[in-house]
């Protein structure tokens, strides 16, 4: 069973997001297309025109190279295949290499991603469509991936890092496989997780490869390609798109107009643009590149170089320019052949700013979809929602208009003044009408007694609130736990959450639902009530 409400009035999503997804007219210079499956017939021919079928070798070759020691479903393979072909496209998104992928909204992202190419294949089968997750492995964020949240405690892993996450080593995981031993329990469901760790961090060398291995886990009989584009053989293929950023600040100078037009919209920016929006990457290090005067100096290094030295260096290791989160999209366009981006509304804020980069560049700019959000709750959950009288959909409300609703819905008494205030109001009416016939004085009087009397009114009100919160306390923290259980720290469950947590109590059938119960162009979000299999503890 679900239920969708629109993004805006959860209250977790930017004005900017609710008007992109509304379709705002403003926002429209700053995408190329809105996605429909209708749109995407248009979509298909201009990539198909604009892409370099050259880059199709490349990136065939790569991915069999990385899927050479994983344990490659038919479905995936398949996929890698049909690359080659000139009518297959592929559908994107992309994340961080969180620990034991993070919060819950990595399921949503792929599979919003996996149902998009499903959907693109029925609709246009004359060509075929792979679904792509990105492993942001040359992101050098450790702490905020180092982690994830099991039952309100923090697992971290405790390692001093620096350089590509993707390139660290998996040492010290050890101790959080330890822990999860201890928390995880010994269930069937509790036993699998405990394993997937176990072989994830624990049997692979790198943290690029963990990541691989357990996405493919995950996904891998779903048909889903993951690519790791730390890679010289493609970054070779955005060479010249290096040498722009380098020579002319070409993302700098496009995407910083887009911030401003975006900024006097009254939009909060996402992302400020650099100079160069590379970082030089090589030998455990990734540091930002800089110009001065006509010098390119590492920061934080003694390394320097001249105009000449730097592009020889593009054209002889490529893979020591590491895209930052300006250019990183341009790469991933660059090299895929690719329709869509599905992504969280923080990514689409900074996508909204890269349009005219992309057509400085003659780059296709891809659909922008927002990925699946959702609200997952047991059937017990429901059962005690409906005792209580309260949707599902009241629990996004904050938490003291939440007690608020419940108290004035539960109340024996009427805890609404309008009546009164109606009442009160045709009274004054008279009033004024009698004070225009005197003078401005008594006019004065009249006034300001009605806001008196109005303030009183409104405090009576609030202090008859108040003292029916108190009569129904009980029964209000009865509603507000479910929401401190279905919002952590008054956050969306999928911004906190792993997915172990729901999948001990759910298991294997997890993802299949998730599948079933998404669509990617339903852009509303998701209360999805699930049927859970107590398993043996």
């Amino acid at each position: 069973m679900a239920d969708c409400l629109p993004f805006r009035s959860t209250g977790f999503f930017s004005d900017l997001i609710s008007d992109y997804i509304e379709e705002k007219q403003n926002l429209k210079p700053f995408y190329n297309r809105f996605p429909s499956i209708e749109a995407f017939k248009s979509q298909i021919e201009e990539k198909s025109k604009s892409f370099n079928s050259g880059n199709r070798n490349a990136l065939v070759e790569v991915l069999n190279a990385q899927y050479k020691d994983l344990v490659t479903s038919e479905a995936t393979q398949q996929h890698i295949d049909l690359l080659q072909e000139g009518s297959t496209f592929t559908v994107t998104t992309g994340h961080q290499l969180n620990l034991f992928t993070g919060p819950l909204y990595f399921l949503y992202k792929i599979v919003s991603t996996i149902n998009l190419a499903k959907q693109l294949k029925e609709n246009y089968p004359d060509s075929s469509f792979v679904p792509v997750y990105w492993m942001a492995s040359e992101d050098h964020d450790f702490e905020e991936i180092n982690f994830f949240n099991f039952k309100q405690k923090k697992l971290k892993w405790k390692k001093e890092a620096k350089g590509a996450v993707g390139h660290l080593s998996t040492s010290g995981l050890e101790e959080v496989a330890k822990t999860i031993e201890k928390e995880f329990g010994t269930s069937d469901n509790a036993e699998y997780l405990k394993g997937l760790f176990k072989v994830a961090y624990l049997e692979h060398e790198t943290l690029a490869g963990a990541t691989q291995f357990l996405a493919n886990e995950l996904f891998g009989k779903h048909g889903l390609v993951i690519l790791d584009a730390d890679d010289a053989r493609l970054k070779a293929k955005f060479s010249d798109h290096l040498k722009n950023d380098l020579l002319y600040h070409t993302a700098f100078r496009q995407t910083e107009k887009q911030a401003d037009k975006l900024a006097e919209l009254g939009y909060n920016i996402q992302v400020n643009p650099r100079e160069i929006n590379l970082f030089y990457m090589h030998d455990g290090i990734r540091e930002r590149i800089v110009k001065q005067d006509e010098t390119y100096h590492i920061l934080e290094t003694d390394f320097q170089f001249s105009e000449q030295e730097i592009l020889d260096l593009v054209d002889k290791h490529p893979e020591r320019f590491s895209p930052n989160v300006v250019m990183r999209p341009l790469y991933q366009e660059v090299i895929l052949p690719n329709l869509a981006y599905i992504g969280g509304g923080g990514e689409l804020a900074y996508w909204l700013e890269l349009k005219s980069l992309f057509d400085a560049e003659e780059v296709t700019f891809p659909f922008l979809m927002l990925r699946n959000s959702v609200l997952l709750y047991s059937d017990k959950t429901a059962k005690k929602l409906e005792k209580l009288d309260t949707q599902i959909q009241d629990l996004f409300l904050t938490p003291v208009d939440l007690e608020a609703k419940q108290t004035r819905k539960n109340s024996s008494i009427e805890i609404n003044f309008q009546k009164q205030k109606e009442v009160l109001a045709q009274q004054f009416e008279d009033l004024f009408k009698l004070a225009t016939k005197t003078d401005q004085s008594f006019y004065g009087a009249v006034a300001a007694q009605e806001k008196k009397q109005k303030n009183g009114l409104d405090h009576l009100e609030k202090r008859l609130l108040k003292a029916q919160k108190r009569k129904l306390k009980d029964e209000n923290e009865r509603v507000l736990d479910l929401q401190r259980m279905l919002f952590p720290n008054q956050s969306l469950q999928e911004r906190t959450l792993n997915f172990s947590e729901i999948y001990m109590e759910y298991g294997d059938q997890l993802i299949p639902d998730l599948l079933e119960a998404l669509d990617p162009f339903q852009f509303e979000f998701l209360c999805l009530e699930l049927n859970i299999y107590h398993t043996k503890s």
